[in-house]
């Protein structure tokens, strides 16, 4: 396909910007520990802290017609979550010692980051993307999405405010104001790195630049429910994962495979949650209000209430539902709730028999789509979470964890604070796991002599060497 040309205006513009960025990055790469983690606080409490993130929030939902105001706010727990892991670690000097093996790993900044930012997220992405990249000494000029670029402007003003008003250049940090598809491809082949987080096409044009880049994959969340399973907490906790931001999340749940021994009790708990149920008729009028007839999401739909999804597909639901159900028709590309959704709606599915039979299904999900990213299950079974960790194509799965609140990390799992996944080779990524400070780094590896750690052959190819076989002449 044909680059697309930029005007000399345009080609100026960026130009400035990134005089002005490698100007900042020779400032900051001298910077001590200490200095940098003055001002990964300063920017996270800048834009982060609870009036002006709450400010953020609703301007990015009124900017993009998409997800809830109050769910987006409650996403700032990850601004907390990524300060603290970027405070508890190190990135200036030695960050590892490791004595037995006479290595000593230094953390280096990795340049210029170009961010681009989701709709999706347009005040929370740019905020958690400082904080790694000023704690790693980077630079970042922040992308927005065309259909945020206000509010991802404005946050990443404020966070340039901060750093002002504690003596720092405000260069670390800019935002290029105006967006099209010629700036943003530009604008990937000027900097160091790219950090991507958004859907396949821009997964693609980012690993197209010719740059690193670290990029996000596409969701499908799939939650198994097996006889084991305590009812009302999954209820409630397929509640508090769909529900948030109106399932604009990449990770909340869409689609539930229930054992056959508890469906109608999980249905009907769910409904006590505030789902609503659809009939078969009903089903089909969503599913034309959700895609085309090329089978494309119709955006005007994506994150919204329940009520509005509904409307828009020709019917009415109680003011107090949070969600909607439809039952699955089937699995595979043509059958479209077995997709990603991105919206308050999920599809429910029932297995019988074994185990086993729950997995096949989950397998066959996959397939359609959302490698890569994450699953869950609702299980005091060991043998089962082992079964479903073995086999599952995703990078995460929560136990027992509402999904969308867990897998980026949380106050109550291990997980690695981000709001950018990798998704392996699944999903076409480079990294399976949490995208976090480490990805903001380049190392310098110091290895000092120790004593020699060289088993013989007979140890190293076992059953297979055979001493008689000699080099020849």
């Amino acid at each position: 396909m044909a680059k697309r040309e930029l005007t000399a205006e345009q080609r100026s513009a960026l130009e400035e910007i990134f005089a002005k960025a490698r100007a900042a990055e020779k400032i900051i790469e001298n910077y001590d520990q200490e200095r940098v983690d003055r001002m990964c606080r300063c920017v996270a409490w800048a834009a982060g802290n609870p009036r002006d993130f709450d400010r953020f929030c609703k301007m990015g939902v009124e900017e993009s017609g998409a997800g809830d105001w109050s769910g987006r706010f409650g996403k700032r727990h990850k601004i907390l979550g990524v300060l603290r892991d970027a405070l508890r670690q190190k990135s200036v000097g030695p960050i590892e010692v490791l004595p037995e093996k006479g290595i000593v790993r230094y953390g280096k900044p990795a340049g210029v980051i170009t961010s681009l930012i989701p709709m999706t997220n347009p005040e929370l992405t740019p905020i958690v993307t400082a904080i790694y990249a000023l704690k790693a000494r980077d630079v970042v000029v922040f992308s927005p999405h065309p259909r945020t670029k206000k509010t991802t402007f404005a946050v990443v003003e404020k966070m340039r405010q901060g750093l002002r008003s504690i003596g720092e250049p405000e260069d670390f940090l800019q935002c290029i104001s105006e967006v099209n598809m010629a700036i943003v491809e530009e604008l990937m082949t000027m900097g160091d790195l790219i950090m991507a987080t958004g859907g396949p096409a821009m997964t693609k044009a980012a690993h197209s630049s010719g740059k690193p880049a670290y990029c996000s994959g596409a969701g499908n969340a799939t939650m198994i429910f097996d006889e084991t399973t305590d009812i009302e907490e999954a209820a409630r906790n397929t509640r508090i994962s769909k529900t948030s931001d109106f399932g604009s999340g990449c990770s909340a749940d869409g689609n539930l495979i229930i054992y056959g021994g508890i469906y109608d009790q999980m249905v009907t708990q769910l409904q006590k949650e505030g789902g609503y149920l659809a009939t078969d008729e009903q089903r089909e009028m969503l599913k034309k209000a959700m895609w085309d007839e090329e089978g494309h999401r119709i955006v005007e739909t994506v994150a919204v209430s329940p009520q509005k999804l509904c409307r828009a597909a020709g019917f009415e639901i109680p003011e107090d539902r949070k969600f909607v159900m439809v039952v699955g028709d089937g699995i595979g590309k043509e059958h479209k709730f077995s997709g990603e959704k991105l919206t308050t709606l999920l599809a429910l599915f029932r297995y019988e028999g074994d185990f086993e039979n729950a997995l096949n299904m989950m397998d066959e999900i996959f397939k359609v789509g959302g490698r890569g990213h994450s699953c869950g299950i609702y299980s005091y079974n060991d043998e089962h979470i082992h079964a479903l960790a073995l086999r599952a194509p995703v990078t995460r799965i929560m136990v027992r964890q509402p999904q969308s609140k867990a897998n980026a990390g949380s106050a109550n799992n291990g997980m690695p604070m981000t709001s950018s996944m990798g998704c392996g080779t699944w999903g076409n990524n480079q990294v399976s796991e949490n995208i976090a400070l480490k990805h903001y780094m380049n190392s310098t590896w110091v290895a000092k002599p120790i004593l020699t750690d060289a088993p013989s052959e007979d140890v190293l190819f076992g059953e297979f060497y055979d001493p008689a076989n000699k080099r020849e002449g």
